[in-house]
């Protein structure tokens, strides 16, 4: 076997090899990813265009989904186009800077969508817990702070996984099983203790999703109290109808996150290329599916597209 005499100052490249097991598959497997991310970058930029030129849509709810947008642009970019590369190019060589900063933005966009929908959640809880004090509360200055303050935190949480990386001398095998860089993935190739990036991730999956989603439930516990306290029935459904398109993508991101999870703690029968698929498909299909939910279930953007895309309007009808 061939070993590399690699150091943290000097790594050289790595080597993804795609999907292990389906090499030969790479290149109509690459299909359906580009179409699936050419759908993801036109819907979140249509979605982003409504909203900034709409003055309608100018409201504390829609920001957040742009910030979405543009955060579920920068997980699917990060991942997909060197994932193609090497599907149809073979391209799978890397530099070390190179993987450091495409595992960088692939996990800071993970940690700060889960911060977004987060946020949606107590925006979500202002506006029927305390509708009249909707605007008073939720101030651009204080929509503002809430994003600078989870992009920060973001920031914060994972700009350390670069310095564990930095620090590992990689001294046997360069070759990733995966089509991208994860902190974990390349922190296996060091020929050192990792027990410190170990930990650390298992931390940041506390500090990030797990605390997100006790949130998240706390703000839908208090708004379901709020709901169903309403007098009519009406008011209810009308009510909950605010929601339905936060509580899809909630489920879009954190059901196949906690699938993830469980699956590597506990699917020790789970092939490794399973594994790597899912987890690319993870990091597409939510970007691809988060704005036609909100094109389909939020009335003020399904409206904004069909008047602004007359075909898709005559199909409809």
């Amino acid at each position: 076997m061939i070993t590399f005499n690699l150091t943290s100052y000097n790594p050289g490249t790595f080597i993804l090899v795609g999907i292990p097991g389906l090499e030969q598959f790479h290149m109509w497997i690459g299909i359906p990813f580009c179409m699936i991310y050419i759908v993801a970058v036109m819907g979140n930029c249509i979605l982003l265009y409504l909203i900034t030129v709409e003055h309608s849509l100018h409201e504390p709810m829609f920001f957040f989904v742009s910030i979405l947008a543009m955060t579920d642009l920068i997980l699917s970019t990060a991942g997909v186009p060197k994932t193609l590369s090497i599907f149809w190019l073979k391209s799978q060589e890397i530099t070390f800077p190179g993987c450091l900063t495409q595992m960088f933005f692939l996990h800071y966009s993970f940690v700060l969508d889960s911060a977004i929908l987060m946020a949606m959640a107590f925006d979500r809880y202002v506006a029927i817990c305390f509708p009249l004090r909707y605007t008073t509360i939720l101030t651009p200055k204080t929509i503002i702070k809430i994003v600078v303050g989870i992009s920060f935190r973001s920031f914060c949480i994972i700009l350390p996984d670069v310095f564990l990386l930095t620090r590992l001398p990689f001294c046997r095998t360069r070759i990733i099983p995966h089509t991208y860089c994860e902190h974990i993935g390349v922190a296996r190739l060091a020929c050192a203790d990792i027990s410190i990036n170990i930990w650390y991730g298992f931390c940041v999956r506390i500090m990030t999703v797990i605390s997100d989603v006790i949130l998240i439930a706390v703000s839908y516990t208090f708004i379901l109290c709020a709901v169903f306290r309403l007098p009519s029935h009406g008011a209810r459904q009308k009510a909950l109808g605010t929601c339905g398109s936060h509580v899809c993508v909630i489920l879009m991101f954190y059901t196949p996150a906690f699938f993830s999870i469980l699956a590597h703690r506990f699917g020790h029968n789970v092939s490794h290329t399973f594994h790597i698929m899912f987890a690319n498909l993870y990091i597409v299909i939510p970007p691809a599916l988060n704005p036609i939910v909100y094109g389909v279930k939020t009335k003020q953007i399904r409206d904004k597209i069909l008047s602004s895309f007359p075909v898709l309007c005559e199909y409809v009808s």
